[in-house]
């Protein structure tokens, strides 16, 4: 056994403003994989992490749904902690960054930061919605790439060409807000200098602690030349405040790593563990965090930069993994493979992704398709035809012939050692995350078993005259090889270990390979997994496709209902054709509710010396007594329009979100009826 390690592991924190789908679960899977890894060999190693609580989108979203950001962050963060549990992903802390621990942490080190000379301040333009009365994060711009000509790109960089530029280079900008033309504002922003420590990031890049294709890659930030990084965000924004600073917030990507340390002391502080030993440099402690390549230059450049600053210790390792695909494409809510790990898991066990997403899984950055073929096919024809049916062949024979005890015969040593003697090369594969490596590994000895099985035929030789105790030692073999295979899996597959220890009276440790339970009584056989029908793929797709439905149809009613949201933009028109609308004064001489109409009211409205009869659709706003006398706009050039109530002879201006808020407009004192309104 090796000295025992102690080991900090974090996952990247998934954003509060959705549900957890089967790209973020591979990273969490990954994770638990890992850490589950070291428990298991007796390491100390714990496993933390939160949600990324703060930011515009946050904010945004919890007013689409009108509740604070404070109760959608509280929702989503119990959802995304059940899903994670019920995917078998087993964190020693789930936290959230809107917390006490991490707004103490993050003014802290932004202090340090300060006093160390590492911060600054200047006045920068920044793209600014008239409308909403706030400045635009990147993604909140949308228009032209200017180095490529695409449309409706976003304002950090086009998905045509690929080209990365401030959002203030976008041509034709739109705010995804309110659709409105920004502006440039000036704002007064905090500034941390990433390039005061580029010899430190070039050495620890080059130091093993990232793949050597990310560290590659990293290298383009410093042949550009780093610059500073703009740490803070101006109000409206869900964040934290920075110290000193009114209405200027910590930037998103600054207190979501220090989630990960805030989501530790929260733990420390329950359960008496020291948090300073897993951040201070120099402490006999390691800290690993699992990432996506997407995020990699945060994790990489910024946070380690942060920490060596602060006078914290920095990551011995940030493992970046790839995307997830669907059947070769990118996942696709209009065919149904856009899933939600909830959906999943409506129609399968936990388990079976675990173990395909494991299968694909290695050291590199490349991406994991989940072909849906595939893994029906890989989870039959391992987990079932394979593993559980070593098993299953043969606890039949202990539990009804041999009194459910096992052998005190080793039929095959040769066999049983190379079972056990594997225990050093899979260990080093999971250490280094090459889990498809362990698991091509792990199969390749399951095939052992069971040609040794096939070879030896228990149901022939149970039988036949004297063969009885060879039958009691082969079937024994099996169970014994059985159980090495399950403690292999354990990482990977917990729940059928559990199943495989209640079954064989057991409890595993990785050392348990070395043991062999002779003459032990084992329980009766109960099914562990079953096959994977093709037809419950179907149904979880289909499924995917009705929560897009459902969520489009959710979305709209949220925008129907709610005031902060406008109506798309109609196509534009010229000045000329805007010069032909005629808009004039009118007073309202007479109004009354239409028969059998749910929304009209019909309008006699003198132009002045004219009168024209018009029906207007404002009958949940206004009482027709109450209109009589006002003065309005009306477009007097509009073709009448015959309606089955009688003929409409113009429009009545009006604006609001509708219902009972829908206002006509109402010209200033001293207009007179028939004035031409400019």
């Amino acid at each position: 056994m090796n000295q025992k390690r102690r080991i900090l592991v974090t996952s990247a924190l998934p954003y509060a403003n959705g549900s957890i789908h089967l790209g973020h679960l591979l990273e969490h899977i990954q994770t638990d994989i890992w850490a589950r890894f070291q428990r298991l060999r007796g390491h100390e190693c714990y496993a933390v992490c939160a949600d990324d609580a703060h930011g515009t989108p946050v904010m945004l979203k919890a007013q689409e749904l009108g509740i604070t950001p404070e109760q959608m962050v509280e929702q989503t963060r119990a959802e995304h902690h059940q899903d994670l549990k019920d995917f078998l992903v087993d964190y020693d802390n789930y936290y959230v960054t809107h917390s006490e621990e991490n707004k103490v942490l993050c003014e802290a080190i932004y202090t340090k930061l300060d006093n160390a000379g590492y911060i600054s301040k200047r006045t920068i333009n920044q793209l600014f919605d008239p409308e909403k009365e706030m400045f635009l994060p990147d993604r909140f711009v949308t228009g032209t790439c200017p180095t490529c000509g695409s449309e409706e790109q976003n304002g950090d960089s086009c998905d045509s060409c690929g080209a990365t530029y401030s959002p203030t280079e976008l041509k034709n900008p739109k705010s995804v807000v309110s659709g409105a033309v920004p502006v440039l504002k000036e704002s007064e922003h905090f500034f941390f200098d990433l390039p005061q420590f580029e010899g430190m990031l070039k050495d620890w890049l080059q130091s093993g602690a990232i793949q050597e294709e990310m560290a590659n890659k990293l290298q383009e930030w410093f042949e550009t030349g780093l610059q500073q990084w703009d740490i803070s965000r101006d109000a409206p924004y869900f964040g934290f405040e920075i110290p000193g600073a009114p209405n200027k917030f910590f930037y998103v990507w600054v207190d979501a790593p220090v989630g990960y340390m805030a989501s530790f002391l929260n733990f420390c502080q329950q359960n008496d563990l020291e948090f300073d030993d897993f951040w201070t440099e120099g402490k006999d402690t390691e800290l690993y965090h699992f990432i996506g390549k997407d995020i990699t230059y945060f994790h990489c450049l910024f946070w380690p930069a942060m920490l060596e600053g602060a006078g914290y210790r920095k990551p011995s390792g940030v493992n970046v993994h790839g995307f997830v695909t669907v059947n070769g494409a990118k996942m696709s809510k209009s065919k149904g493979t856009f899933i939600k790990g909830r959906t999943y898991l409506d129609h399968l066990e936990p388990e079976y992704l675990r173990y395909y997403f494991a299968s694909k899984l290695s050291d590199g950055v490349t991406d994991i398709d989940l072909n849906f073929e595939d893994f029906v096919q890989k989870v039959n024809a391992d987990l079932v035809g394979k593993v559980v049916n070593i098993a299953s062949r043969c606890a039949s024979f202990i539990t009804k012939r041999f009194d459910g005890t096992l052998s005190d015969n080793i039929v095959d040593t040769a066999l049983l050692n190379e079972f056990q003697q594997a225990q050093g090369s899979i260990a080093e594969l999971f250490e280094k995350r090459k889990y498809s490596a362990a698991i091509r590994e792990i199969m390749a000895l399951a095939d052992k078993a069971n040609q040794f099985i096939d070879a030896n035929a228990p149901w022939v030789t149970i039988k036949e005259e004297g063969k009885e105790a060879f039958t009691h030692d082969v079937c024994s073999l099996g169970i014994h090889l059985f159980r090495i295979l399950t403690i292999y899996l354990q990482p990977v597959l917990p729940v059928l270990a559990d199943k495989a220890q209640a079954f064989l009276n057991d409890t595993y440790t990785w050392d348990s390979i070395q043991t062999v339970l002779k003459g032990h009584g084992i329980n009766k056989f109960k099914a562990m997994m079953q096959r994977v029908e093709p037809a419950t793929i179907e149904k979880i797709v289909d499924a995917s496709k009705e929560d897009l439905k459902a969520a489009q149809q959710s979305k709209a009613k949220a925008q129907a209902d709610s005031p902060l949201v406008k109506d798309p933009i109609a196509p534009t028109i010229s000045f000329d054709e805007f010069a032909k609308v005629d808009l004039r004064v009118a007073k309202i001489a007479h109004a009354e509710r239409v028969e059998k109409a749910d929304k009209l009211l019909r309008l006699e409205l003198d132009l002045g010396g004219e009168s024209r009869q018009v029906f207007a659709g404002i009958k949940s706003a206004y009482e027709p007594e109450d209109l009589i006398g006002k003065h309005t706009v009306m477009v007097a050039n509009l073709a009448p329009r015959k309606m089955r109530f009688g003929l409409s002879e113009g429009m009545v201006l009006a604006a609001g979100p509708g219902g009972k808020d829908l206002f006509i407009l109402e010209p200033h004192d001293g207009a007179q009826p028939g004035m031409k309104v400019k």
